[in-house]
């Protein structure tokens, strides 16, 4: 607390500057009091169903920045903003995360190299942040986090130019925010309709709540180290070629990052090399940490070296693991969701044919659940970034799926509408030709991984699969969380909800009269196949019973009930 310049903290005193270690606390406070309030952020969600995960990803993927300036020494705030921002884009989860890792972004290009910042160097800094975020996104929508931002950063840079001290122009960004977010729901109709505001503008107004309660004598907790992984064992990892998990920063000046990217290619996998010709992380499992630290120690100061012997990892996961779910002990940070599917058989079907050039392209999928995940495997899938709804895999987790295939190019099946940014995000920072496919469900990835044809180039397959993913239907029967209005009705907290596309269409009391109204709402007369996947709440007898109740009222069509093991939905819905 004492790094604070020339201010009286918790009175009327003026705050003129802040140092790199009063931005550290700053971040940790914010990070803090957004995990405390991430529950009303989540619960912001427009439709009554278990998926609002807009806080839980923001709060991840600020605990991620945090984490970072943890590990970096110095009292730069431009350092320390760098680290931020590095955190924030190797953890980014979600669409609210990956603008959020945009935002903070645009802050560290703001505060580059700067040792301490004052009111005009922060102002400016939001104001980068949100032109950083703005061109970021595609299509930018009025009503969102967006417009929370770009409203707190305009004021913050008229009040820094009237001579405003730091804590008053935080606090006038922050008023600012507030009101920006109250007006959200005339900006954005469907936020109007179910009575919330933005919730990625809420997120936004926590963290900088956090950044003015520090100004004002408040401190904060750092975030827990690490959440709950998912990992499968298999003897591919069993059998690891580069056992040596090597990750640590280089920091220096006119870091030349593609050519450091490229020479550490040759040295091992799964490699990630992030950062800016200042600082730059990199991380890369190989046979021979020392000649990667050699290499590395020609670009600049190497920090925060840790290396892991993968082998003895996994010995230790192996003897704790259960049900697949590991607890974090001391010691052995789990650091994604990673499931390599290697496929012998395709890999040695690819050499008896010479090593075709088409064949050469891996498939990753995000699934959540073990029925879902095998399929995508049957189908053809070489990688499985555990994770879905509610549980939004990071930047990172992606990424080291993809950096772990043995292809130089990569397509992603995202399955869900909220994970489309971080596996863009993703496939920005592999340093292979990574495409996406924008896939919104699991039945449309499902069929995009259908129409996959071996015969056909890169190109000629992605049209075939966004076709392939846009001509499904796609059902689910999950659950409302709360009380809200539905067409010209009400829905109560523990309906049964049936969607269609992301909309509700039908609702009652029992999940399996639920499933029956909505497969036959979703049935047109060009309809020739029904697929259904159950989830970790239903039974196998129950589904059963209701395959057979299918088959009868549908007898002219093929009906299919497989295990998915999915949370959150009883049932998701296929239909073709």
């Amino acid at each position: 607390m004492d790094g604070i310049s020339n201010g009286v903290l918790g009175g009327m005193g003026l705050v003129q500057e802040i140092t790199g270690e009063d931005l550290r606390q700053m971040f940790i406070l914010a990070a803090s009091i957004l995990e405390d309030n991430k529950a009303g952020v989540n619960a912001l969600n427009v439709f009554p169903v278990p998926d609002g995960d807009t806080g839980t990803n923001m709060s991840l993927t600020l605990a991620s920045a945090v984490r970072e300036m943890e590990k970096v020494p110095g009292d730069g705030v431009g350092q320390l903003a760098q680290a931020a921002a590095l955190g924030s884009l190797m953890g980014a989860r979600g669409n609210s995360g990956v603008i959020l890792s945009q935002i903070l972004r645009g802050f560290a290009r703001g505060l580059d190299g700067l040792v301490r910042a004052g009111a005009r160097e922060m102002a400016w800094a939001l104001q980068e942040g949100v032109h950083v975020a703005y061109k970021a996104v595609m299509k930018p929508t009025e009503g969102t986090i967006l417009t929370v931002a770009r409203e707190a950063a305009r004021v913050a840079v008229e009040g820094a130019r009237r001579g405003l001290n730091l804590r008053e122009v935080l606090t006038q960004a922050y008023e600012e925010a507030e009101r920006t977010l109250a007006l959200t729901p005339e900006m954005l109709p469907i936020l109007k309709k179910n009575g919330v505001v933005d919730a990625g503008g809420k997120g936004l107004v926590y963290i900088l709540s956090g950044f003015l309660s520090f100004l004002r004598g408040a401190v904060g907790v750092a975030p827990a180290e690490a959440r709950v992984a998912e990992f499968e064992f298999t003897e591919e990892l069993a059998d690891i070629k580069n056992p040596y998990d090597t990750e640590f920063f280089i920091r220096g000046e006119a870091i030349p990052v593609e050519e450091v990217r490229e020479k550490l290619g040759g040295m091992g996998d799964s490699l990630i090399v992030v950062g800016t010709p200042d600082l730059v992380k990199v991380h890369i499992h190989t046979q021979n940490p020392g000649q990667v630290l050699d290499y590395c120690l020609k670009a600049g100061e190497l920090t925060q070296i840790e290396i892991k012997n993968m082998r003895d990892q996994h010995e230790e996961l192996k003897e704790r693991a259960t049900g697949g779910r590991i607890e974090p002990a001391s010691g052995l940070r789990p650091k994604t969701t990673l499931v390599i599917s290697s496929n012998r058989e395709d890999q040695a079907a690819r050499e008896d044919r010479g090593q075709d050039e088409v064949q050469e392209i891996g498939l990753v999928a995000v699934a959540s659940g073990q029925g879902i995940a095998d399929t995508f495997r049957s189908l053809g899938a070489h990688g499985i970034v555990a994770g879905g709804q509610t549980m939004n895999p990071s930047t990172q987790e992606i990424l080291q799926v993809v950096e772990a295939l043995p292809y130089d190019r990569v397509v992603v099946l995202p399955n869900n509408k909220n994970i489309v940014l971080t596996a863009e995000q993703a496939g920005h920072l592999s340093g292979k030709k990574v495409k996406v496919v924008p896939t919104r469900s699991i039945p449309q990835g499902l069929a995009a991984l259908l129409s996959w044809r071996h015969d056909l180039n890169l190109e000629a397959n992605l049209d075939r699969m966004r076709g392939a993913a846009e001509a499904v239907k796609t059902g689910e029967v999950t659950y409302a969380i709360r009380n809200s209005g539905f067409q010209n009705g009400k829905i109560a907290e523990g309906d049964i909800l049936g969607l269609i596309d992301g909309e509700i269409a039908v609702t009652g009391q029992d999940t399996g009269d639920v499933l029956l109204r909505l497969v036959e709402t979703m049935v047109e007369p060009e309809v020739a196949i029904v697929t259904v996947f159950y989830g970790e709440m239903v039974e196998r007898e129950h589904a059963a019973e209701l395959e057979d109740r299918l088959k009868t009222r549908f007898p002219e069509l093929e009906i299919e009930m497989h295990y998915g093991g999915q949370p959150i939905y009883y049932f998701l819905v296929s239909v073709e």
